[in-house]
């Protein structure tokens, strides 16, 4: 008998023990998990060779820009193409009104506008200092304070600056937090072989947080902070997609800038995007 007391008292322990263990994983299952779409709802290939496509991309156009950069913007196929499944920008050692590179940025503004989502690219960038290339993405339309930046969102997918060959960023900023008052959000990430082989940038956006990977290995995450207003997180409103290769600026071209190293290309294999939903496993 007393052994039959001590069995089903050791038994009971037990499975009080894996109950306590494993109820936490049984609550998080039932409670709403942030996911994202298996299918792309907006997607670019790049299969079609000649022009980028103008239902889903335009042009930023001229030769002031901020950042110090030094490069025009162009429309033209010399400096933006589709051939063999990829975009290239390239960013050319040319005059051009009072400047003396040339290059290109694409949006997606009005074409493809999104809030939440995770955004994706895959990409080589350029070689050679002085070169600046980026995937990122900035608001679309602007309510908050000074209707324009920082106020409003950046999100900075993917930076690289050619004299730093072998690291990427990952950034945010808005009003409380950007590089002019130097509070920015992020970091960077060492990646071999940036300019040599093709690596896949991504950004997973939430309602709650922003999280930043290369080659799916998350590098930034910034969460929604505590009692935010729209200064500490604009990112509730749509943004656009743009890709682009600045030349020299602020930080571009902190070690100046190799004209030999011109032209440089950045190529892209395709951007996608995949709505955010939000559901119960």
């Amino acid at each position: 008998m007393q052994n039959a007391v001590r069995n089903a008292i050791t038994s009971c322990l037990f499975w009080s023990v894996l109950l306590w263990l494993i109820a936490p994983c049984l609550l998080f299952s039932q409670v709403q998990k942030s996911n994202f779409a298996k299918k792309p709802a907006w997607k670019d290939e790049f299969n079609k060779a000649g022009k980028p496509d103008e239902k889903k991309w335009s042009y930023d156009l001229g030769c002031n820009w901020y950042n110090d950069e030094v490069q025009c913007y162009t429309d033209r196929p010399t400096n933006v193409w589709i051939e063999k499944g990829h975009l290239t920008i390239e960013a050319r050692n040319e005059k051009m009104e009072h400047r003396e590179f040339t290059s290109a940025r694409l949006v997606t503004k009005g074409k493809g506008d999104f809030t939440y989502g995770r955004f994706e690219a895959r990409a080589k960038l350029p070689k050679g200092v002085g070169t600046w290339p980026a995937i990122w993405m900035l608001f679309s339309d602007a309510p908050y304070g000074s209707k324009g930046w920082p106020d409003n969102g950046e999100i900075d997918i993917m930076e690289h600056v050619g004299f730093d060959v072998e690291h990427v960023h990952g950034t945010i900023h808005c009003a409380a937090f950007n590089h002019v008052q130097g509070t920015q959000k992020g970091t960077k990430k060492a990646v071999p072989g940036l300019e040599e082989a093709y690596h896949t940038f991504r950004c997973d956006w939430t309602p709650n947080n922003i999280k930043i990977f290369v080659d799916d290995q998350e590098y930034f995450s910034f969460d929604k902070p505590d009692n935010a207003t729209w200064k500490e997180w604009p990112f509730d409103h749509p943004h656009h997609l743009i890709l682009n290769v600045a030349v020299g600026g602020g930080w571009g071209g902190q070690k100046g800038i190799d004209k030999a190293a011109f032209p440089a290309e950045m190529e892209v294999d395709y951007v996608r995007y995949y709505p955010y939903v939000s559901k119960k496993s």
